[in-house]
């Protein structure tokens, strides 16, 4: 029986600490780090399975490669295929859902804890020396609050948000969410509309995808809206915050300050808006890792294989 032929175009964005034997297990297997877009229609060509991450599959590509039989991507969003064209060629396109939503939560609390608690600040001030020549076994002169009592404003009440909910809970935090389907669908904490969840929140987190609904959702009229002591983060997709008026808002000191995980263009340019942030401290960047836990990527893999075996 012929063994299926296996491409992965880029493998890189899995890491390299984790195995990816529950695939390449399944038959001829070949993996490129990545692959360009010239690339691509040279690497597909006779095989029978296509495994993407973001390099896009167009129908061009998919014109390409006569033997396939299955795409699968390495994520939740399928934005990299053409899904249309693929069905209109009965070509399967597979993702993955719910495998990273445990590590998305811990990267969420990690930027929120960091930001309330001015990590960056104290840091500095015991790394520089400051602390040293202070005199004083503290710091009081930067104040930072508790998280119980205070409302967490959830933008998305999806899979991610509830579990997001449930962690804040713990902390003692007063919980509410905006529903950006404008259907509020759970019952367990209060639907607010937009404007409202800005000003009661001292926190705002997004779990959203980036949509019609969603895009340029957050401007700088809408950070006008929140507490001046309030902080903002963006787990969900990057277009979500318009990034020049998050700069502009964090300068003019509307917000206490934001993290970001997630970009318009990743990896961003050199040109970005976010270097031309004036105090660094009130702004938290991570290289959208949300997702990328050890434990979350071991479970991608693995169901990456589940797709494969199930269709073929």
């Amino acid at each position: 029986m012929k063994q299926i032929k296996i491409v992965f175009l880029d493998a890189n964005t899995l890491g390299t600490d984790v195995s990816l034997s529950p695939i390449s297990s399944l038959g001829e297997y070949k993996s490129y780090e990545s692959t360009t877009a010239d690339l691509v229609i040279e690497r597909i060509k006779g095989y029978d399975v296509v495994i993407t991450n973001k390099v896009y599959l167009g129908p061009k590509e998919i014109d390409s490669a006569p033997d396939l039989k299955l795409i699968c991507v390495a994520a939740t969003g399928t934005n990299n295929v053409d899904m249309d064209y693929a069905k209109q060629k009965g070509i399967p396109v597979k993702n993955v859902i719910d495998y990273s939503t445990e590590s998305v939560v811990q990267v969420t609390f990690m930027h929120i804890l960091n930001l309330v608690g001015k990590a960056h600040y104290f840091d500095e001030y015991v790394k520089n020396g400051e602390y040293a020549l202070s005199g004083c076994f503290t710091n009081a002169i930067v104040p930072f609050y508790e998280l119980r009592g205070k409302r967490l404003g959830i933008i998305g009440m999806g899979h991610i948000g509830s579990r997001v909910a449930e962690v804040a809970s713990v902390f003692g935090m007063q919980i509410a969410y905006y529903p950006t389907s404008g259907i509020a669908h759970c019952d367990k904490y209060p639907a607010y509309d937009l404007n409202k969840l800005l000003g009661d929140s001292d926190i705002v987190t997004i779990h959203a995808p980036l949509n019609e609904r969603t895009k340029d959702l957050i401007k700088y009229e809408q950070l006008s809206r929140m507490k001046k002591e309030g902080y903002i983060v963006n787990m969900g997709r990057g277009g979500i915050i318009n990034e020049e008026d998050l700069i502009k808002a964090l300068n003019d000191d509307v917000i206490a300050g934001a993290a970001i995980d997630v970009f318009t263009r990743e990896p961003y340019s050199a040109e970005h808006p976010y270097f031309k942030i004036a105090d660094k401290g009130k702004l938290q960047l991570s290289p959208h890792i949300g997702w990328a836990s050890r434990e979350a990527r071991e479970t991608l893999i693995n169901k990456i294989a589940e797709n494969i075996k199930s269709v073929l």
